[in-house]
């Protein structure tokens, strides 16, 4: 099946760029292991290394490369979590910026790690309400 006609939600309300990016990785994908769970996990791997999920979209980051500890592994597939398009190599301060935006309480008393996660779940919220749960 296209990549366009599975396009997730999140990335249909995010820029063109990160929509092609998702579409022609994940149309690769399905040619060379089929449709389903692996190509899309390919396809949001791709978007993640230039993208970070900021809400219920996806944004450009200011520099490309892994999000988390998990994209930079690399070798033979491995099901560790995911910061969950979160941008977890960026710096404290970009963790900030980003938690400002979606109004995360209690942020600046928070470390990295915790700012990750509720950044995380401030996503996951506005996803949600965007999708009408």
């Amino acid at each position: 099946m296209p990549g366009r006609e599975v396009l997730p939600s999140t990335l249909q309300r995010s820029p063109d760029k990160a929509q092609d990016t998702w579409v022609k990785t994940h149309d690769s994908a399905v040619e060379t292991y089929g449709e389903g769970e692996r190509a899309h996990r390919t396809a949001y791997a791709a978007v993640k290394h230039s993208f970070e999920k900021v809400g219920d979209h996806w944004e450009q980051k200011g520099r490309k490369g892994p999000s988390d500890e998990q994209a930079a592994g690399g070798g033979p597939a491995r099901r560790a979590p995911t910061a969950g398009g979160v941008d977890a190599n960026a710096s404290k301060e970009h963790l900030m910026e980003v938690a400002k935006k979606l109004e995360v309480r209690g942020r600046s008393r928070m470390n990295k790690s915790e700012l990750v996660g509720a950044i995380q779940k401030a996503n996951n919220r506005a996803t949600a309400k965007a999708r009408g749960r």
